[in-house]
């Protein structure tokens, strides 16, 4: 049992809510919360009560909201059951992404850690595996197009031995660092070079051996390093990117 299952569903929407906010904006005020979920104030009021008495937040009214560590540890985890649960729909599924996320609000309560990391070891191995990647995903999407008819069935099973040839599974990779890959590429984590303090921070954020990391955004200078692994966001410094071997596929 995890502890948001001491939130309702409704206030889990906040939390969450609210440490998306800080993500984007570095700040948070009630209003802010009260268009994102288009609700009232007032209920916006009790819930920022219910949580501030829970000791997830520091709340005062016409005051900036901030989240205490206990909350943001809460609030991120709520944020990456939803993200794990989207990029199934999404990226296994082949569901619309709008459609996804509004799948993965209503799922993401209450489903257990070790169900979502299945789902994340599940889409990894799609994303990784020789035999899965995006060929078998479009070939997914063509059954959906095209439903179970046999003679399509045949093509796709001539086109099934073309992928597991040796020449596929052999695949050559390519080590770099973290650091090296462009915004949109997706590595595996292969060693952390890094000792001491840093090693421990980068592990502990999930950069470990046999993750699967993905580039979402790198800023002009290089830093800080946006990426997402194991269904976390995470902003690094140049420095610590630099210490992350990956291989490319």
């Amino acid at each position: 049992m995890t502890e948001t299952l001491n939130l309702s569903a409704s206030l889990e929407d906040y939390l969450e809510t609210i440490y998306n906010i800080i993500q984007e904006k570095k700040a948070v005020r009630a209003k802010d919360i009260a268009a994102r979920l288009k609700v009232s104030n007032a209920s916006v009021t009790g819930a920022l009560r219910a949580l501030a008495k829970k000791k997830f937040l520091n709340y005062a009214p016409y005051d900036v909201i901030t989240l205490t560590p206990e909350g943001e540890k809460i609030a991120r985890e709520i944020a990456r059951r939803h993200q794990v649960l989207k990029d199934f729909f999404v990226k296994v599924l082949a569901v619309d992404a709008a459609q996804a996320n509004e799948a993965a609000c209503k799922l993401e309560h209450g489903i257990s850690p070790e169900i979502i990391n299945r789902l994340v070891q599940f889409i990894e191995f799609i994303e990784i595996c020789p035999l899965g990647g995006e060929k078998l995903i479009q070939g997914f999407q063509r059954h959906l197009e095209c439903g179970i008819e046999r003679d399509k069935c045949d093509t796709c099973i001539e086109l099934a031995k073309g992928i597991a040839s040796s020449s596929d599974i052999e695949q050559k990779t390519q080590k770099k660092t973290l650091a090296q890959l462009k915004q949109g590429e997706r590595a595996l984590i292969k060693k952390i070079r890094a000792r001491g303090p840093l090693r421990k921070r980068l592990i502990e954020m999930g950069l470990i051996p046999g993750a699967v990391v993905e580039v979402e955004r790198i800023a002009p200078m290089g830093d800080p390093f946006e990426v997402k692994v194991r269904g976390y966001h995470l902003s690094l410094r140049k420095d610590e990117v630099e210490k992350v071997e990956v291989e490319l596929r």
